[in-house]
């Protein structure tokens, strides 16, 4: 253990000289005495070697003298207390966070004051925060009035739930309008197409099997095939203009009923009418105004191939005018009568407002023993 003062030549040995009472419990307070003001000490006297000193008679607590731990003991404090001793224990005392006065129920305020109301701490320097984002921000729990008065403010109003609805028809709207449109401008032309091409096959077993088809026709069924080289066309021709039972099905009508009956190919003298679509449904007619003068447009039968030369086109004309349909039709520049072929479609494109005429007049009677004509041949 380590030394309190400097070792003397007296104090080589603990038997020969005795350490004073009084020189230890001065060295323990540092030269002040208990119990005895300051008025009433004595003057101090010039230090002598700790063998002289003598013990007062007037001092009222003197620490016990332990042989065996002389000046390695430091004693206990005494009970009384004084100015100078609670000095001295004041400033060697540990040094805490807040005064400690005041009893039990100031300290828990004061701990209160430190941690926050709810427990939580507002001494950020006694311990370490945790580590946050840059972006993030310690905010206070809201109120449940705040709380709420924040949903409110998150629910859309009646005007933007007005204008979402109004967005979703619209949009709606607009989807089965692209839907409609694909159908009649794709999906109805693939089907037309699937099933002109399989009646246009039906009637080409049929006359090779030598299956003979009466004179007269039933409404909607085929009986020719009409080819426009320049085109490329080869479509069915079947009995009758309906809708639903000819035009939509791909294939093109022959005028058969009522006033708007027409010659057969095969008659001496006439006109041979014929209605397609331009658009839609196989639109078989969408390019007839390309047609030229000279241009083949031949028909082939069961027999017989008819070669006809396009004449003269009528770009618009009326849905009622129906004199171009006339033995000599008016306005085609024909004269007198002959064997004449007509084509209608409606016009402009995807419109039925008008129609579009174009004449031809035959110029070949071919038999199909003899083969194809040159126009389908080259």
């Amino acid at each position: 253990m380590t030394a309190l003062r400097p070792e003397r030549e007296s104090d080589t040995s603990y038997g020969q000289q005795s350490y004073g009472a009084r020189g230890a419990f001065e060295e323990w307070s540092d030269g002040e005495t208990y119990g005895v003001s300051p008025q009433s000490q004595p003057q101090q006297q010039p230090q002598q070697p700790y063998a002289s000193y003598e013990p007062v008679p007037d001092e009222t607590y003197l620490p016990p003298v332990d042989e065996e731990t002389v000046a390695l003991r430091i004693p206990d404090p005494p009970p009384a207390t004084s100015a100078s001793t609670t000095g001295s224990a004041a400033s060697s005392a540990p040094r805490r966070d807040g005064p400690t006065h005041g009893g039990r129920a100031a300290r828990r305020k004061a701990a209160k004051r430190r941690h926050g109301r709810h427990g939580g701490t507002s001494d950020t320097s006694d311990t370490p925060s945790a580590p946050t984002g840059s972006g993030s921000r310690s905010r206070a729990p809201l109120s449940r009035v705040e709380a709420r008065r924040q949903a409110r403010a998150r629910k859309p109003g009646a005007a933007v739930v007005a204008s979402r609805a109004i967005g979703e028809v619209f949009i709606t709207a607009g989807v089965l309008m692209l839907l409609f449109v694909t159908y009649q401008l794709w999906w109805t032309n693939v089907r037309a197409h699937a099933q002109a091409g399989k009646e246009a096959s039906s009637l080409q077993n049929d006359w090779a099997s030598g299956k003979r088809n009466p004179g007269a026709f039933e409404p909607g069924q085929g009986f020719a095939i009409l080819h426009i080289p320049k085109l490329d066309v080869v479509v069915p021709i079947a009995e009758g203009t309906n809708s639903k039972g000819v035009l939509d099905r791909g294939m093109v009508g022959h005028y058969a009923e009522g006033a708007l009956k027409t010659a057969m190919p095969g008659d001496k003298s006439g006109n041979f009418g014929l209605a397609g679509h331009r658009n839609t449904h196989g639109e078989p007619f969408r390019y007839i105004n390309k047609l030229a003068p000279g241009d083949p447009i031949v028909v082939e039968t069961q027999d017989e191939y008819f070669v006809y030369k396009m004449a003269s086109i009528l770009p618009v004309t009326p849905p009622s005018n129906t004199s171009v349909l006339n033995p000599v039709p008016t306005g085609s520049g024909f004269t007198k009568p002959g064997r004449y072929i007509t084509l209608t479609t409606c016009t402009p494109e995807f419109t039925s407002k008008y129609r579009m005429i174009v004449w031809g007049k035959m110029v070949e009677e071919r038999p199909r023993s003899k083969g194809k004509p040159d126009a389908l041949v080259s």
